[in-house]
């Protein structure tokens, strides 16, 4: 089975919030017969749809061709959230990198998240920029290693927009005693993302890109010093091209589905909570708290908790979504005890082995960026800009990004899921047992 056709219906949007509040653009006609073009974009996400809106608006002529529909996968599921840096931390990748590189991963950092809010003002004003982020911690500990790291970022690199807090400070944020401390990121924000990800597809159209929808790619070869991608019914034959398949790797391009692994996380939107909203959320900020199977949620505009928490790692969803989050939900809230659902589902992102970003050329004529594990909103945006530039002869960004470990998951193609299920299924246990 086709992890892209694995789960919900061929050309349509997951029955989500998000799609029940956005207005789609096109539909874009399926690729039929031979186009040439100097970049082609396989993907419809926040990473190929930035690479085609750059690629456009820097003169290129660009066909981007899509399986599902624009903002199909991840880009369209997940909780919102935008935030600068990698999941690594400067002092590590200072220790394995040097502080050159660290800096340069620091500043692309903090240009994805401006660009992101950027890109939202001029194209996606609906999708709702909202400030602040807040990192929440389930143990003491944690919260004075998230401190002190703090206050390395504010010595080291200047970085004066977190606001820390203690367990009390915790609360005037989030309606919950759960948690011991946290760190208010006042750049970072929260968005509608598959508004957002409308945004940019109608933006590269304007650009001048050729956006095509149920077009699944299954070759992409060497052709007469050019490169071919081929889809059922029509061929892009395309001096460049731009990989933005993330979790969607399969079968074309074995060394970067090697790095990238395939996860599927889940998130609810509960009905308008009315008052109950300020008691919920007293300020409107993201959460994402500590777990190693990460809860992360925040308000809508019209008052629902928009809340992710669970994962799997087969191809199949659960049969009840809504019943899976509910029950990390309501630890966390449990004033909203049998609050109603009205929507449940799952979307499936990719990750690394090291949880950072996998920038790579896996062939001739081709560049690839995926792996966000879990940051994707600010990186898959960025990475889409990066190749965009790449693309034009500017290649430094490209290749500092490269240089992030990348090892493949162990196993093989044929172990690597039930080995990385293995260890992922010890740490949420991990989780439930308070360790």
């Amino acid at each position: 089975m086709r992890l892209l056709y694995a789960n919900g219906r061929r050309g349509e949007h997951t029955s989500s919030w998000y799609a029940a509040s956005a207005e789609a653009p096109g539909p874009y006609p399926a690729l039929k017969g031979e186009v040439r073009a100097d970049v082609a974009v396989v993907g419809g996400g926040f990473t190929g749809l930035s690479a085609a809106l750059h690629a456009a608006r820097a003169g290129a002529k660009v066909v981007l061709v899509e399986a599902q529909r624009v903002g199909w996968g991840a880009s369209g599921r997940n909780g919102g959230q935008v935030a600068p840096g990698l999941n690594m931390h400067q002092d590590a990748l200072e220790a394995k990198l040097g502080r050159a590189a660290a800096e340069g991963y620091w500043r692309i950092g903090q240009e994805a998240v401006a660009l992101v809010r950027a890109l939202v003002d001029e194209l996606a004003p609906e999708a709702d920029w909202q400030p602040g982020v807040l990192h929440s911690f389930w143990q003491a500990k944690e919260a004075e290693e998230a401190a002190s790291y703090s206050a390395y970022l504010r010595s080291e690199y200047g970085y004066e927009h977190q606001e820390v807090l203690d367990a009390a400070g915790v609360c005037g944020f989030v309606g919950t005693e759960a948690y011991k401390g946290g760190v208010v990121d006042w750049v970072a924000g929260h968005i509608h993302p598959l508004a957002y990800a409308f945004g940019l597809a109608r933006g590269a159209e304007a650009a001048g890109a050729q956006l095509h929808e149920m077009s699944e790619v299954h070759r992409i070869a060497p052709e007469g010093g050019q490169v071919l991608v081929a889809t059922d019914r029509g061929r892009v034959i395309a001096d460049q091209v731009i990989l933005g398949c993330n979790g969607y790797m399969e079968g074309l391009a074995p060394k970067m589905q090697a790095r990238v692994m395939p996860i599927n996380n889940y998130v609810v939107a509960t009905e308008p909570l009315g008052d109950r909203a300020a008691e919920v959320m007293p300020r409107n900020v993201a959460v994402a708290d500590s777990k190693f199977v990460i809860n992360y949620f925040r308000l809508s505009g019209d008052g629902r908790l928009i809340f992710g928490g669970g994962e799997s790692y087969g191809y199949r969803f659960p049969r009840d979504i809504a019943a899976k989050v509910r029950r990390p939900l309501e630890r966390i809230f449990p004033q909203l005890e049998g609050v109603k659902i009205t929507h449940g589902w799952g979307g499936t992102l990719g990750i690394t082995v090291k949880r950072v970003p996998l920038f790579m050329r896996p062939a001739p004529g081709v560049m690839a960026a995926g792996g966000y594990s879990g940051h994707g909103v600010a990186l898959a945006t960025t990475a889409g800009e990066i190749m965009a530039r790449a693309v034009g002869g500017d290649v430094a960004d490209f290749d500092l990004m490269a240089r992030l470990p990348a090892p493949p998951f162990p196993g093989g193609p044929l172990l690597r899921t039930p080995i990385t299920t293995a260890a992922m299924m010890w740490y949420a246990m991990r989780d439930r047992l308070g360790v």
